[in-house]
């Protein structure tokens, strides 16, 4: 591989179908696994938020300090993500005594300032571009800001406006559906639906992981949540073994040569 050919790839897969299957499974497991953490082994939302954003940033440390795209660091980063979203939403949304209306438009103004000042610095959003550390920095600020929002508005949807564990994974299941819709139908911005979707994704997984573990009297299965999360977490690694784990495409490569699956970002 030539270096041309090298700086053509960036350090986050390609968009496919399993993508997003990891992706899903990996939202999951941040709630089994943050919610075990808090409060299975009882250590509190505080401790919990430091616990994960210790190794979420030096997760983030070391995908920006790597020479080319590794599945099991950018995965680890964005399970990282998703346990210290599942923390931080609910420091915000409990200790803070904002709840999760009040949390869920915190975090939504977070999330669309990092994009806005992504795209003012950048020109664009699109996750194609992601082969600098200032646009590694953008990106995982927002996919962080994206996880957190994502739980506290899984959260606001199953407990504030009572739809439950299973009505509001059905929720946003039918959300995700109408992306689809958008991206095969018509001629909605990529950039744009990547977004929407990533950030869908994370309520649905965070709906599901609730019921996983949540008690039986407030709707959930009351599984154990170590078991739970330790069984996920091998099912995402057999994925990542199995599913095919490319790099995505930079904009610089060869017309004509780019993947299906990278027309998503």
């Amino acid at each position: 591989m030539t270096d041309e050919t090298k700086q053509a790839w960036t350090k986050v897969p390609a968009v496919t179908l399993g993508f997003w299957v990891i992706k899903i499974l990996a939202t999951t497991l941040g709630e089994t696994g943050g919610d075990t953490v808090t409060m299975t082994l009882n250590w509190g939302y505080v401790a919990g938020v430091a616990l994960f954003g210790v190794a979420l940033v030096a997760l983030v440390a070391a995908q920006i300090f790597a020479k080319r795209f590794h599945a099991a660091l950018y995965w680890a980063t964005i399970v990282a993500s998703t346990t210290f979203g599942t923390t931080l939403a609910d420091f915000a949304d409990r200790s803070l005594g904002i709840g999760y209306t009040g949390g869920s438009l915190l975090l939504l103004g977070c999330l669309l300032a990092t994009l806005g000042i992504w795209r003012w610095s950048e020109g664009t959003v699109s996750v194609s571009t992601v082969s600098t550390p200032k646009v590694e920095a953008f990106y995982w600020a927002t996919i962080t800001f994206s996880q957190t929002l994502g739980t506290a508005l899984g959260d606001w949807l199953a407990d504030t406006r009572g739809f439950g564990y299973e009505r509001g994974a059905l929720v946003f299941i039918a959300a995700l559906l109408v992306v689809v819709a958008l991206y095969f139908w018509t001629a909605v911005s990529r950039v744009t639906l990547f977004w929407v979707a990533f950030i869908l994704t994370r309520p649905l997984g965070a709906t599901v992981g609730d019921f996983i573990d949540k008690p039986v009297a407030d709707g959930g299965l009351a599984l154990s949540r170590p078991l739970a999360s330790a069984v996920i977490a091998a099912i995402i690694v057999a994925l990542i073994i199995v599913l095919p784990q490319r790099p995505g495409r930079h904009p610089g490569q060869t017309e004509g040569n780019t993947a299906a699956g990278d027309h998503v970002s």
